[in-house]
């Protein structure tokens, strides 16, 4: 492993700070310069100690951006993703143009810029992933260019996944068709009506399918998909990493343990949505068939 591979893994894992690939030749008499020589040759050392867990071809991750996505849905797999040693990700959409709110008039706090086009994708993508977000979602499940380029990426893909809604959109491109899926818990019956089988859990593995659910469950769902590529050990060490570690506040993070008034007034608040989503993937489904 050489310098320059050196710095670029150093740099994932916030190493900056101990490494400067440009600076002079340290002298001995310089006990910050010793330091940092120090530093990186360990590091060197420890990576080449642990090649069983970092070693590997190098991995091709599409991530789907979308006007109207659900911004942790995107940056929690991403977190994880990025920790991975030897890859490239792609944060993909029509143009290179940042993503924000589906309503333009609605100013984006943190708009997101894709990296690849979806003509410039690679064909032999490692993860194609999908985030979710309503009312993005439903706008995407009927965008004629997204599902086109799923289910042709769907193809070819070693692993087809999403997160939250965002399975709407691969039942939609007609990837979920006959396979166990999961979703948003608001939504997740919905999958019946693209041809998917509607299953509980926070990730549902089926095949080379992986779906997560509601939001924050991405990263549960990245690290599953990070034992899938590197290994449990490798997941592991991600885990440690992020020192994701979760203690909630509450208990009421899933309509089975939320208090009932809290269930009854999310399930009022999104009956709408929901009933819109359900047409919305009935007309996919038909136009599927």
């Amino acid at each position: 492993m050489d310098r320059r591979h050196f710095v670029k893994i150093a740099s994932l894992f916030g190493m900056t700070s101990v490494i400067n690939p440009t600076a002079r030749a340290e002298s001995p008499a310089d006990p910050a310069g010793a330091s940092k020589a120090s530093a990186e040759q360990h590091h060197l050392e420890a990576m080449q100690r642990y090649d069983d867990l970092t070693g590997g071809a190098k991995l091709k991750i599409g991530m789907l951006l979308y006007p109207g996505m659900f911004l942790l849905d995107l940056a929690g797999p991403l977190a994880v993703f990025e920790a991975l040693m030897n890859r490239d990700i792609h944060l993909l959409w029509k143009n290179l143009d940042p993503v924000g709110n589906e309503n333009p008039a609605q100013r984006a706090l943190i708009p997101v810029t894709p990296t690849t086009r979806f003509a410039d994708c690679p064909d032999d993508l490692d993860v194609l992933f999908v985030p979710g977000g309503v009312p993005g979602t439903l706008t995407m499940m009927e965008d004629p260019e997204v599902l086109a380029f799923l289910a042709a990426q769907g193809k070819s893909a070693r692993f087809v996944t999403s997160v939250c809604t965002g399975s709407l959109i691969l039942g939609a491109a007609g990837l979920l068709n006959g396979y166990r899926a999961t979703s948003h818990w608001v939504t997740r019956d919905v999958l019946a009506e693209l041809g998917a089988l509607p299953t509980a859990g926070r990730i549902v593995v089926d095949r080379n399918r992986v779906t997560g659910g509601g939001v924050t469950a991405g990263i549960d769902f990245a690290l599953r998909i990070v034992a899938l590529l590197r290994g449990d050990a490798y997941a592991q060490a991600v885990q440690l990493y992020l020192e994701y570690d979760p203690e909630p506040p509450f208990n009421a993070g899933s309509p089975e343990k939320a208090p009932r008034k809290v269930r009854l007034f999310l399930e009022d608040m999104f009956a709408g949505m929901r009933e819109t989503a359900r047409a919305t993937a009935i007309r996919a489904f038909g136009r599927l068939g």
